[in-house]
């Protein structure tokens, strides 16, 4: 096993920061999450990030050009593109994360690699030299999303991508490890019979995308889905091979949505029903487990999951509710979080889901500042003791990264009142906070049926001052608050029931005009034994993910203030309800920068 010497913690990278609007070259001696505070006050310092400029695009964005438009302007400007996480694994003491990556911006579109980062802790990367590119008809023109298998005995890492072929027709290709002794995993080999699987009758040649995981069935046979469309269907097609290479396809689709479009980069995996936070291999099949099935929806821009029954004998998957395209589907994050994937983490015995963060500024933006597109904090998954949702909370590696420490007990918050929590880098700062909550009877009433809550947390949340609430953090705020971004709940009585509000709030965001600031909410059910309800938050100068009620609704928001920069950001606790509410803890840490760079710039033994 290899060990990260002391060195790693101190290596200098050389990136090159490439400047897309004019095609200058810079170099930085800094290692790559240096942010240029006055040019580039809003990368990040503990998200993942790879080494180089990056660019991804969101059609739902109404600040961003069309995709035509946009992939002239990838041509003309030369901006490169950093998106879906692909196949993580770990492998013999070695986590792996690979990427969708564009290496030659004055190609995009024609040649889609796999980037290739490595790690001990999850926190800290090492990145490698790209892993897969197109060199073959199957593959020539992009090597998109997929996922990893490690076949066990054999302890054989396999690799299933989307090869975008010499037709641009959209196929699934096998990559194996050159030398299994490499624990980093350098280089790959593609299998001779590539590729495996070719789009079926009933499936779009360019919607036929995104290999699962792959799992073993009771009868030794290995099964993938992978995502599809036909017309304004989408849906997740299943295949099964007794040897990796040969693959089947299963004519009836294990999963199918209609009005939808296509189901891209599927996931599915089992949860154990006991409540039990332990990660479950991708094979279970036993009485003591439910299975989840994610599709993320390329025009909601949105992850859904379902929980469900797996019929194994019959080859489908009967999720408990169907997708309804409304804001009662479960999902994994009510912000931005877009092609997710997840593995089981042998060593630790846990699931751990990564999801891509997408820009909310404009395409110039991103041309400017030369970069685009982030990875959010690895989480580990698990399902809730009530069985109705799953539960989400960041790997307890990102706690190692804590610095100075803060803490705040009893304070009541009357109506009206901010706290400022200061004496830590507010910037960048990870904060926990329970709210002790008053009499639930006293909470306004609401129905929740037919409420749209993104719509209801849009509204001025000073302005519509409710019993219970709103109350929670003003993030990324300046000192006179005129720009901040609130993350709150408010508690409301339902027919039968209480339910909270949890809403990211980012109208107030920024004094810039030009930006995307959608406010994210929902709604769920709160457990009036609790009187309790916790906020986590962690901040990183562009990115907030937000963890609400220990982890059961999580929100992602990406905010770029003007004022409230590095130094001059802060951040409050905030109650604007008639009722107090009771600071029952809070625990606020600024947080160090994770080291991030290339292997040749580093020592290990």
């Amino acid at each position: 096993m290899e060990i990260i010497t002391a060195e790693l913690l101190v290596f200098v990278v050389v990136p090159f920061l490439l400047n897309c609007g004019n095609g200058i070259e810079a170099l930085s001696t800094h290692s790559i999450n240096y942010r240029a505070t006055t040019k580039q006050p809003y990368r990040t310092s503990y998200h993942f990030q790879p080494q180089e400029n990056w660019m991804n695009v969101d059609s739902s964005n109404p600040f961003l050009l069309s995709f035509d438009m946009f992939f002239r302007m990838i041509i003309e400007h030369g901006c490169l593109r950093f998106a879906d996480p692909n196949g993580p694994m770990y492998y013999k003491g070695v986590y792996h994360l690979f990427y969708q990556h564009n290496p030659e911006a004055a190609t995009f579109g024609d040649r889609i690699v796999w980037g290739h980062s490595v790690s001990y802790d999850l926190i800290n990367w090492i990145h490698l030299n790209n892993a897969i590119e197109p060199s073959g008809p199957y593959d020539i023109n992009s090597c998109w999303s997929g996922s990893a298998t490690i076949i066990p005995g054999k302890e054989q890492p396999m690799i299933l991508y989307t090869g975008i072929d010499y037709k641009k027709h959209q196929v699934q290709n096998l990559a194996v490890p050159r030398n299994l002794s490499d624990t980093f995993l350098r280089e790959w080999v593609k299998h001779s019979k590539n590729p495996v699987m070719t789009p079926p009758s009933g499936v779009e040649v360019d919607n036929f995308r995104d290999p699962s995981t792959a799992w073993k069935g009771k009868d030794g046979k290995w099964r993938v889905v992978v995502g599809a469309q036909k017309g304004d269907e989408g849906k997740a097609i299943l295949h099964q091979s007794e040897d990796f290479v040969n693959w089947t396809v299963d004519p009836n689709p294990f999963y199918a949505s209609q009005n939808t479009g296509v189901c891209e980069c599927p996931d599915f995996f089992p949860v154990y029903m006991n409540g039990s936070t332990n990660g479950v291999d991708t094979s279970v099949q036993n009485p003591s487990v439910r299975h989840v099935l994610k599709i993320s929806y390329l025009r909601k821009q949105h992850d859904y999951y379902f929980l469900g029954k797996y019929a194994s004998d019959q080859e489908n998957f009967i999720p408990d509710v169907r997708f309804t395209g409304t804001s009662s589907d479960l999902r994994y994050d009510y912000g931005k979080f877009y092609a997710s994937k997840s593995f089981f983490d042998y060593a630790k015995n846990r699931r751990i889901l990564w999801g891509w963060v997408n820009e909310s500024d404009s395409t110039q933006d991103d041309m400017d500042k030369g970069w685009a597109g982030l990875q959010s904090i690895p989480r580990q998954v698990w399902l809730d003791k009530s069985g109705k949702r799953l539960v989400q909370w960041p790997l307890e590696e990102v706690e190692q990264l804590r610095g100075k420490h803060i803490r705040i007990t009893g304070e009541n918050l009357v109506h009206g009142s901010h706290l400022e929590v200061s004496g830590i880098t507010a910037s960048q700062a990870d904060v926990e906070v329970l709210f002790e909550l008053p009499e639930l009877e006293k909470a306004e009433f609401l129905d929740p049926n037919g409420v749209d809550p993104q719509l209801l947390c849009s509204q001025e949340y000073e302005s519509r001052s409710g019993i219970i609430g709103p109350f929670g953090l003003l993030a990324l705020a300046s000192k006179d608050l005129k720009e901040h971004t609130a993350v709150f709940f408010t508690i409301y009585r339902a027919p039968n029931r209480y339910v909270c509000l949890m809403c990211s709030d980012q109208s107030r965001s920024s004094l810039r005009h030009d930006l995307d600031k959608t406010t994210y909410g929902t709604i769920f059910d709160l457990d009036p034994n609790l009187k309790k309800i916790s906020l986590r938050s962690l901040i990183d100068h562009s990115i907030i993910e937000s963890f609400g009620d220990e982890g059961r609704v999580c929100i992602t928001s990406r905010v770029y203030p003007s004022l409230a920069i590095d130094k001059d950001a802060h951040l409050c606790v905030f109650n604007y309800g008639s009722q107090s509410v009771l600071i029952s803890k809070l625990n606020a840490w600024s947080m160090k920068q994770a080291e991030i760079g290339y292997e040749g710039n580093i020592s290990y033994t």
